[in-house]
């Protein structure tokens, strides 16, 4: 009895020990650059080309680039041009809603093909995926609780709760801000926007560094608008995300978005949802 119990005990720490090393492995290509990846199967505009659909990656409460309808349906800007970009490269797009949190591993995985939902186009980005061209230029904005929260320049935050997105360009935007210590340790982190937005109303928060086509949106929505800081953190320019590695799918949706600019079509869908045309199509410095 006492060696079946030192048999089954021993099995147990084995498994325990099999796990750890999983799970090591799985939070360092988390952590890191993803390069070193071992992805399952074929890869490239090849593959894409063959299955014949691109599956998009979102965060489907992201207005008015990709969300969800009164009636539960997928719309928005991106939604728009990513099925305009299908049917030029005579493709199926499939939309599915992911963790924000962990897309780059959704691309690896390969449960996605891109990511296409107002996803800025940061350094950090620029070294995990394979980015398109910048398609459009947002700027990161405090929108503020009323008018008695005054922020006219970075140093201010430091008297304020902030909330914004996890994972968020406009969090790595406050990161790499040179007065980032300042006021760190007053932000609160959301799963979405709209989770922060609930804390604004009730005032849990002071203010929300958000993605101003998200903001000014929200904001068209509300009976009582939040302000919009006077102070912010620069233009926030837009791209797709592919696999790292991709550059060929990039940059076949490059193409396909430069002949949606040629013929007028994203000119037409930007102004469905903006009333003006801001959409761009721009190499990176």
């Amino acid at each position: 009895m006492k060696t079946k119990m030192r048999k089954g005990l021993m099995v147990s720490i084995m498994l325990m020990i099999v796990l750890g090393i999983l799970t090591s492995c799985v939070e360092s290509d988390q952590e890191g650059d993803l390069k070193d990846v071992d992805l399952p199967g074929p890869l490239g505009w090849e593959y894409i080309q063959d299955k014949g659909e691109i599956v998009v990656g979102l965060d489907d409460t992201f207005a008015p680039m990709g969300f969800r309808d009164e009636a539960g349906k997928l719309v928005g800007l991106d939604i728009d041009l990513a099925e305009a970009v299908g049917k030029e490269l005579g493709l199926k797009v499939k939309f599915k809603p992911i963790d924000w949190d962990t897309k780059e591993m959704e691309l690896m995985s390969k449960n996605i093909d891109c990511i296409w939902n107002g996803m800025s186009a940061t350094e950090e980005r620029q070294k995990k995926m394979a980015l398109s061209k910048k398609y459009l230029n947002n700027r990161i904005i405090i929108m503020t609780r009323d008018d008695n929260v005054v922020i006219e320049k970075v140093e201010d935050l430091k008297k304020y709760n902030i909330g914004t997105q996890s994972d968020s360009a406009a969090l790595e935007t406050m990161k790499g801000n040179e007065k980032y210590d300042v006021f760190a340790d007053n932000i609160s982190e959301y799963k979405t926007y709209d989770a922060a937005l609930m804390d604004m109303q009730t005032g849990r928060l002071d203010c929300m560094v958000v993605d101003e086509v998200l903001g000014e949106y929200k904001n068209s929505k509300l009976k009582k608008k939040f302000d919009i800081a006077t102070f912010n953190f620069g233009n926030d320019y837009y791209a797709i995300g592919c696999r790292l590695g991709e550059e060929d799918v990039a940059e076949k949706l490059n193409e396909a978005l430069e002949n949606l600019i040629e013929s007028g079509k994203a000119e037409e869908i930007s102004n469905k949802w903006f009333g003006k045309n801001i959409v761009i199509l721009e190499d990176y410095q």
